[in-house]
């Protein structure tokens, strides 16, 4: 059981508008997740993913359309996986699904309309190529402007997430809740941590938020139902990871 003090933190909040210009990938001073209607309301939500049929839902030997090169980089012991199917190198679309691993295989438990960054996926990252990283990461870190929502991971409540009030009105809701991507930044800390372990050069600030209807700076947004949900369902004790890419990429 969390204490207090670990589901609240307010670490690094005085860098926070910092981490927000650079953030979710973008470069200093653009931030801009793009246009488009906020789609902060329960829309997009499927019981299933990118395969459909009831066998192919349950008790699964492994992630579908994640091939041997990913697959190898998921912990052993990760129970839980955030898998992001991205329709295509150079596209702002994809699917979320939730994958939980039970004694007889992997189970998707939910899966949502998503979008990545609004040029598309790379495997070599950069401050501001507007394209969300290809790989596996660990997701330890949450947060938001909004109140935990029952959230497993340790969050940090802050009105420091907010976006500038000069970002579009569109994305003024992106950050009332997140999840830290484990991408060039620090684990066990606040999202709002500035650190970038590899150089600002890498990126850094990726996270899954909410959606807003197009394409982000690198980010990965789904809808305020979508992210509810996640936030109640990872947890730490099962390792949770995100698995991210387009859907040539994933399948290598």
């Amino acid at each position: 059981m969390r204490t207090a003090g670990s589901a609240r933190r307010t670490a690094a909040v005085a860098v926070a508008g910092l981490v927000l210009l650079a953030g979710c990938g973008g470069g200093a001073g653009d931030g801009r997740d793009g246009g488009g209607k906020d789609d902060g309301a329960a829309k997009g939500e499927r019981p299933g993913g990118p395969a459909r049929g009831g066998s192919s839902t349950t008790h699964l030997r492994h992630i579908p359309e994640v091939g041997p090169a990913l697959r190898s980089r998921i912990p052993a012991a990760s129970r839980q996986v955030v898998a992001v199917y991205g329709a295509g190198v150079n596209s702002a679309d994809a699917t979320v699904v939730l994958y939980d691993k039970g004694a007889k295989g992997w189970d998707r438990k939910g899966s949502w309309d998503a979008h990545n960054g609004r040029r598309g996926w790379t495997v070599n990252h950069h401050e501001g190529d507007k394209r969300s990283p290809v790989g596996v990461f660990t997701l330890t870190d949450a947060g938001g402007v909004l109140p935990d929502p029952g959230a497993k991971l340790p969050y940090t409540h802050s009105s420091a997430f907010t976006p500038p009030s000069y970002w579009a009105k569109s994305t003024r809701h992106d950050f009332d809740h997140v999840v830290a991507i484990n991408y060039n930044r620090v684990k066990g800390t606040s999202p709002l941590d500035p650190t970038r372990p590899q150089g600002q050069s890498k990126g850094g600030g990726v996270w899954l938020h909410l959606d807003h209807g197009s394409g982000t700076s690198a980010c990965v947004s789904v809808s305020k139902s979508g992210m509810r949900a996640l936030l109640r369902a990872l947890d730490p004790a099962r390792h949770p990871v995100v698995v991210m890419g387009d859907k040539a990429h994933l399948a290598a």
